[in-house]
């Protein structure tokens, strides 16, 4: 078994090797495993030494007990400015893409909240299994968020067109339940049996033929290929204010 750790200053993220297995383990607890600008390149990293190791079949990426993540730092969003803020939207798409682009598949375990980046990163998994402790949604309206075409592709991909626009709009948070009920989770387990199960689900996907499982998941990403557009991620006037309103805890004040 091969394990590698990629330290942060209050976490890190772990990639254990073993049975054709990545399991890919994103640990910082004191801020519900909200991503900071080292870890979304330490993610892409971590998906880059996946696809090197030929061996690999499945890969797991996971939170610890009760986490998947919370999104992006938005302490650390409230430090930038517009420009820097645009370039982290950058690094977060170049690091969700990197595992969504990966030619095995990839299981999303997700024992918690499911939000922002963080709940796009989890459709960037071919497969969700949740618990009820999983919440997922994006609520940027109050940051002053633009959402760019790659980010919303995931979500109409699952839910169309209309509930991603109601999603954003109102900024809701769904509970397990209904994230099944859409189709955001293909599965909900009791959370004691989560890492057993998505276990189970890989050890199920390495009996099929590599071929046929790489072929129907490059198959339906070509089936929804759209052409890229050159996109500004962040408001210059609200996003600063929804990022201050976060931090001083109060409701932003845009105009």
């Amino acid at each position: 078994m091969r394990v590698l750790i990629k330290r942060v200053v209050d976490g890190k993220i772990t990639l254990q090797e073993t049975s054709k297995i990545a399991i890919v383990t994103i640990n910082r607890p004191s801020a519900r495993n909200a991503m900071t600008t080292q870890m979304w390149t330490e993610l892409t990293d971590i998906a880059g030494e996946v696809r090197a190791n030929r061996k690999i079949k499945v890969m797991v990426l996971r939170g610890m007990p009760g986490q998947f993540t919370a999104g992006s730092d938005i302490k650390e969003f409230s430090e930038m400015s517009v420009e820097e803020a645009n370039q982290e939207f950058e690094l977060m798409e170049e690091a969700i893409s990197t595992v969504e682009s990966l030619q095995i598949p990839v299981i999303g375990s997700l024992d918690g909240p499911a939000l922002g980046a963080g709940f796009v990163l989890s459709l960037a998994c071919d497969i969700r299994i949740g618990s009820h402790r999983t919440r997922m949604g994006i609520p940027v309206g109050r940051l002053g968020i633009t959402l760019g075409p790659a980010f919303v592709r995931r979500i109409v991909r699952l839910i169309g067109p209309s509930r991603t626009k109601e999603l954003v709009f109102s900024g809701r948070i769904y509970d397990a339940a209904t994230s099944f009920q859409l189709g955001l989770l293909n599965q909900m387990v009791e959370t004691h049996h989560l890492d057993h199960s998505a276990l189970e689900l890989a050890d199920t996907i390495m009996g099929q033929s590599r071929a046929a499982v790489q072929a129907v998941k490059r198959s339906v990403d070509l089936s929804y290929r759209t052409t890229e557009t050159a996109w500004n991620y962040v408001d210059p006037v609200d996003f600063p204010e929804g990022c201050l309103a976060f931090v001083e805890k109060r409701s932003p004040r845009f105009d």
